[in-house]
């Protein structure tokens, strides 16, 4: 098998550090460059009771591993929870959305497939522009179709 990614490794404190919609860390550790387009892997550092809004994505399936904290995922119109050494799955073209339910910060490792979804970080992060989400997230096949998870099942 031929391939024109090389292997790598990536310590704790390394990767690109970018302020997410919710106002968020996400830590892009991995993605399309490092893996030849295969897959995506970002650290999400989530506040108590955030979330992202209900979104789908397009393009990629994503799998969530909880490394701290108390979450619950909603896919499908299904919520199932998660604790740390937890995970949950959401293939793509099926609306989803998580919520950090603890009271301190929780930690995501999100791996999705193929690469791609840390343009979407990289781009809003750089504008910094709450306005132009919908737009930057339809440009990397992220559509948000609904409220954070803490507003549509509130706790």
């Amino acid at each position: 098998m031929s391939t024109s990614a090389r292997p790598f490794a990536d310590q704790a404190a390394e990767g690109m550090v970018l302020k997410t919609p919710t106002g968020d860390t996400a830590v892009v550790k991995a993605g399309t460059k490092q893996t030849n387009g295969a897959l995506s892997v970002i650290e999400l550092v989530i506040g108590p009771k955030q979330g992202p809004a209900l979104h789908q994505h397009s393009r990629e399936d994503e799998l969530w591993f909880v490394l701290d904290g108390e979450f619950r995922f909603k896919a499908g119109g299904e919520l199932f929870p998660a604790s740390t050494g937890g995970m949950a799955f959401g293939p793509r073209g099926i609306p989803h959305c998580f919520q950090n339910v603890g009271d301190e910060a929780g930690r995501l490792l999100i791996v999705t497939t193929p690469a791609g979804v840390e343009g979407f970080f990289q781009d809003f992060a750089a504008k910094a522009n709450p306005e132009m989400l919908a737009e930057i997230g339809l440009a990397y096949g992220v559509d948000f179709v609904g409220p954070p998870l803490g507003v549509s099942d509130p706790i």
